[in-house]
């Protein structure tokens, strides 16, 4: 009996301790005013938009001809440290496949969608429909500066 009751403290100890409390800002995401894909559409992890710059600071990057291969290598580390465990180079996983994002999407939006990625599922489109298309996984904010957003950016770039 007293190691039934040692068990259930440790659970409930280990459930308060878990749960930290805080929220982020996709706690915050309504998935009834999503959109939704209907049948015959293309996936939105396939659909090709380089138009749609998406919600946030990033109005406009230039990229030059020639990949910046220090910054590259900076946001594969990057990418290895913050990304990977919802997304994989070449396969779709928790996330879209990183390999081509930049065929599909403009690098505004892909940045935007780095550092502002709870207002991005607010307000675009197209970041619904992914959200939908991957069971409502939401993707989360790590934190990172426009320099490091940049720098993942690049490192696609050689994808």
């Amino acid at each position: 009996m007293k190691t039934i009751f040692n068990l259930i403290i440790l659970v409930v100890v280990l459930l308060f301790t878990s749960c930290s409390g805080q929220k982020d800002n996709t706690d915050n995401f309504d998935i009834n005013k999503s959109t939704r894909k209907e049948s015959g559409q293309v996936k939105a992890s396939e659909r090709i938009d380089l138009e749609n710059k998406g919600v946030g600071p990033i109005q406009d990057v230039m990229l030059a001809e020639e990949i910046d291969l220090d910054r590259a290598k900076e946001g594969e580390v990057l990418f290895n440290q913050y990304c990977v465990i919802c997304h994989k180079v070449s396969d779709k996983f928790i996330g879209p496949a990183m390999k081509g994002v930049l065929d599909r999407r403009s690098p505004e939006w892909v940045m935007n969608m780095i550092l502002e990625p709870a207002k991005m599922l607010k307000e675009d489109p197209l970041a619904k429909d992914l959200f939908m298309e991957f069971n409502g996984s939401p993707m989360s904010d790590m934190g990172l500066s426009e320099a490091q957003a940049r720098a993942v950016l690049e490192y696609f770039r050689t994808l």
